[in-house]
């Protein structure tokens, strides 16, 4: 048994924050019905690469969840949806801020059909405030939030992160939120509206910068390759490329001189003292550390540093991440059969639960795979169901 099993999840987002959540959910064994829209569902799925004409980016978020297609402009795509809104513990979605008002899908309506239900929104800027109005993207989010200002390097063109970050953050948020609200839905029946921001949800991530913004008023900018506080906490060159070494503490420093680069008269150097000297002096002291390690490859300071306990690591693209040996065993690469893609891998999970670890149940479906399957639960015959689709009311 998951644990998440016989909890119901209506999923009416699209591209990846929403889908996201109702990914993980899906995991921990949520039954998901996702709701695409009738003209060419999901947006993702029209988003490259493809196999076989089927978006892999779409495969990648979507597992463990059956698909049906409604037009929910129609009032009778849209009492279906009532119909299975009366059964279902929460609701996920993420369209831009009055839509679901204007569709007839949103909290106050659907809260009248079943108060118990946890309907979660997602959003750029929230339900409410004077930006409420507004689309929201992950890009622009790092951008509003102050993210771009702090990455990169000083003097240079801002620059995003590698990844969706606020996109998945927000997906997170909307995770944690949803689970908070079914235990408290368990402890009092109340259901409750979730609203979350996407360029929110990454703001209280900011610990240190707004330790120096609220502290002493230091507007954080750009540290490239090295910790904002620690050091060296920082990338590094060897002979045949850098490492990331990780001294975050005044005891990892010292294994660091005694035991890896064996010169412990780096511990007396008065700029390098304690972590606060070594900040103020970090230029000086990777340009210390690099004329030392330059002269041996990365492999020869790994493991020295794995053995004096000194945290560091390769600086890995992501098919060297993806063959690692450490992630393969922790399943982080996992395979399923997909009925149109094939075999094909995807993220592992990572979350390890004793009892009730997650699994792949089902690859991601097509696109309105299961509407006959989730329909005819409702009562729908064939001959009901051919009209609708035929009249452009299901896909």
């Amino acid at each position: 048994m998951l644990p998440l099993q016989n909890v119901k999840v209506l999923d009416i987002s699209q591209i990846m924050a929403g889908p996201y959540c109702t990914m993980v959910l899906a995991d921990m064994g949520a039954e998901v019905t996702k709701v695409e829209k009738i003209q060419g569902g999901d947006d993702s799925r029209q988003m490259g690469p493809y196999v076989n004409d089927e978006s892999t980016c779409f495969s990648q978020i979507n597992r463990n969840k059956k698909s049906i297609s409604l037009n929910l402009k129609d009032d009778r795509a849209r009492e279906i949806f009532y119909r299975l809104a009366r059964d279902a513990d929460v609701i996920v979605e993420n369209y831009r801020t009055g839509v679901t008002k204007s569709l007839a899908i949103d909290y106050d309506t659907i809260k009248a059909i079943n108060p118990g239900i946890i309907y979660c929104s997602i959003s750029g800027y929230g339900q409410t405030g004077p930006y409420s109005h507004r689309g929201g993207f992950d890009l622009v989010a790092q951008g509003m939030t102050g993210l771009m200002s702090m990455t990169g390097e000083k003097g240079r063109r801002p620059l995003k992160t590698g990844i969706a970050v606020y996109d998945i953050g927000a997906g997170i948020t909307a995770v944690y939120s949803i689970l908070a609200a079914y235990i408290h839905k368990t402890n009092s029946g109340e259901g409750q509206h979730i609203d979350i921001a996407i360029t929110e949800c990454g703001l209280p991530w900011f610990a240190w910068e707004a330790a120096a913004y609220f502290g002493e008023g230091t507007v954080p900018e750009p540290t490239g390759w090295r910790h904002r506080v620690s050091a060296p906490y920082q990338a590094v060159k060897a002979s045949d490329g850098y490492i990331m070494l990780g001294c975050a503490n005044q005891r990892t420093w010292e294994r660091f001189c005694q035991d890896v680069l064996e010169r412990e008269d780096l511990m007396a150097d008065p700029r390098f003292l304690t972590n606060f000297d070594r900040g103020q002096h970090v230029e000086e002291l990777e340009a210390v550390l690099e004329a030392i390690m330059v002269d041996r490859e990365m492999d020869h300071w790994l493991v020295l540093c794995d053995k004096a306990g000194v945290p560091a690591g390769p600086i890995n693209n992501f098919a060297q991440a993806m063959q690692d040996e450490h992630y393969l065993a922790r399943g982080m690469v996992q395979e399923m059969d997909h009925p149109v893609i094939g075999k094909m891998k995807t993220i592992g999970f990572p979350s390890k639960f004793s009892q009730t670890p997650s699994q792949i149940r089902s690859p991601a479906p097509l696109f309105g795979q299961h509407t006959d399957e989730v329909l005819g639960t409702l009562g729908f015959t064939p001959e009901q169901l051919e009209t609708l689709r035929a009249e452009g009311c299901i896909k």
